[in-house]
């Protein structure tokens, strides 16, 4: 009985064993169902339609309104500057005085002169009218009347150049009074107090620059020539923006000029723009970065820039479907701004991948994290 009760337990031992193993020899097909393929973990994100500015950049330089070097206009003793290295002044701002006296002698004597002359042409007159009288009654010649009308016309011609000269030393006296030209910013003093100055010196007094208005003149590539005309046919002034080295915003102003001809060496386009200044942020001989506002793209797609991939066929990004899965998605770029791109072949909610791509291909099944 013992026996008998062995061989059954046996039995059912081999038994348990056989349908375990067949269990554990499964059809492929249910192998791959219980594995599965693995969702790939990425990122996502969601065009979206605004409006973008679009905006063109270059590289250029602060460049004063104008620049001025203040040269005396008359020779003389520097009597004083009036003037400080670094110092703001305006137009008509006396800014030095050459010694006046000998224009004032010059002055002097041009006004006697004329004078003189003034009182001979009053007599000349007195003659030529008791001639005329003379004549009229027949008393005297007409030949005598001739000649003193050359003289009266001698006078009158004397007593002009009299004036001209008057006025002329007049003129040099006034120059010796230095007058600013325009309204800037002093520069390092070249004369001191004391010394001789001659018309017209080299060196000068001093240059002037005007900071305020300013100019900033940039370039931009030949091709962005069809943008930059029909924007400027706008009635309202194109936008521009200066930028500094750390990339912070420095002032805003308006296009003033395009060059009327593109650079044959570089294949770029000269640009000038004009700032207000006012609180001197730009300064003459900066490098700054500007920045052009040509238009404002209406509803565009935009997406993130990371998002958008090399492809062969071109740009593409990974479009997320309903299911879970991704399909490449090939689209036209616009342009890029920053971190952003504007997009054409996605719809506004559209869902794409923005990290991740490197384990991804067709139909992969996706998992989004944060």
């Amino acid at each position: 009985m013992k026996k008998v009760w062995l061989l059954l337990l046996v039995g059912a031992a081999l038994a348990a064993g056989l349908f375990v193993w067949r269990r554990g020899a499964a059809s492929p097909s249910e192998a791959t169902r219980a594995g599965g393929p693995q969702a790939v973990a990425v990122t996502l994100a969601t065009a979206v339609a605004r409006d973008v500015p679009v905006w063109l950049t270059g590289i250029g330089s602060v460049q004063p309104a104008s620049t001025v070097t203040v040269r005396p206009r008359v020779s003389g003793t520097l009597d004083r500057v009036n003037f400080t290295e670094g110092q703001t002044v305006e137009e008509g701002a006396v800014l030095a005085q050459i010694d006046p006296r000998p224009y004032e002698a010059i002055v002097e004597q041009a006004r006697a002169k004329k004078l003189q002359d003034e009182a001979q042409l009053a007599s000349a007159r007195l003659e030529l009218a008791r001639v005329r009288t003379l004549v009229e009654s027949n008393v005297e010649g007409r030949r005598l009347l001739e000649q003193q009308e050359a003289t009266v016309a001698r006078l009158i011609a004397l007593v002009q150049a009299d004036e001209a000269a008057l006025q002329a030393a007049q003129l040099d006296l006034d120059f010796t009074t230095v007058r600013s030209p325009v309204s800037g910013r002093t520069g390092f003093r070249l004369v001191d107090a004391g010394n001789v100055v001659t018309a017209n010196q080299g060196a000068g007094l001093v240059v002037i620059t005007q900071m305020q208005p300013i100019t900033v003149v940039f370039t931009l590539p030949q091709s962005h020539l069809p943008a930059l005309r029909a924007a400027a046919r706008q009635p309202d002034p194109l936008t521009v923006e200066a930028f500094g080295e750390d990339n912070a915003r420095l002032a805003t102003g308006r296009l003033e000029l395009i060059d009327n001809q593109i650079d044959l060496a570089t294949g770029t386009l000269r640009l000038k723009a004009l700032f207000a200044n006012d609180d001197l942020s730009l300064w003459p001989g900066q490098f700054v970065t500007a920045r052009i506002l040509v238009e404002t793209r209406h509803n565009a797609i935009v997406v993130p820039a990371r998002s958008v991939q090399p492809g062969l066929d071109g740009p593409f990004v990974y479009r997320l479907r309903p299911d879970n899965t991704v399909e490449p998605r090939t689209v036209k770029t616009v342009f890029t701004a920053g971190d952003i791109t504007v997009v054409e072949g996605l719809a506004a909610g559209d869902r794409v991948v923005l990290d991740g791509h490197a384990k991804l291909k067709p139909g992969a099944l996706v998992v989004a994290v944060e």
